[in-house]
């Protein structure tokens, strides 16, 4: 098989997925695990406004989780609203996520690499994760 008939297969599957992820959320609209599903997924997919509603919702829903806050600030960069991904992004630091190399490599955030902020950030979640220790 070829790697572009691979590819094709792939984003088939996925759009099926994906319609089947729309449906189920339609009718469970308070499943956080269907919710997430459908975050990542629109985001695999290009789909970053409509990931970046789905995260919204779950902040919303789940105001005190890390990894809530560290995918809507994620959704954020990815559709270039640097202030609010930051401002998400520290939630996510203060609540307790501590990932500092994932953080520090992860393609979502590449459009905050080159702000002051990130380099911010990045120093305050290394010394946050290394103080514990």
């Amino acid at each position: 098989m070829s790697k572009q008939h691979s590819n094709d297969r792939e984003r088939k599957d996925e759009a099926v997925e994906l319609r089947f992820l729309k449906k189920i959320a339609e009718r469970l609209p308070e499943d956080v695990e269907v919710l997430q599903a459908l975050a990542d997924l629109y985001t695999k997919n290009g789909q970053y406004e409509a990931g970046l509603q789905i995260d919204l919702q779950l902040s919303h829903k789940l105001p005190n989780d890390d990894l809530v806050w560290y995918n809507l600030g994620c959704s954020y960069a990815l559709v270039n609203q640097p202030d609010d991904a930051f401002e998400a992004l520290t939630k996510a630091v203060e609540l307790g996520y501590g990932d500092y190399d994932w953080m520090k490599a992860d393609p979502d955030l590449i459009g905050l690499y080159k702000d002051p902020r990130f380099e911010s950030l990045l120093s305050w979640l290394y010394s946050a994760c290394h103080d514990e220790d």
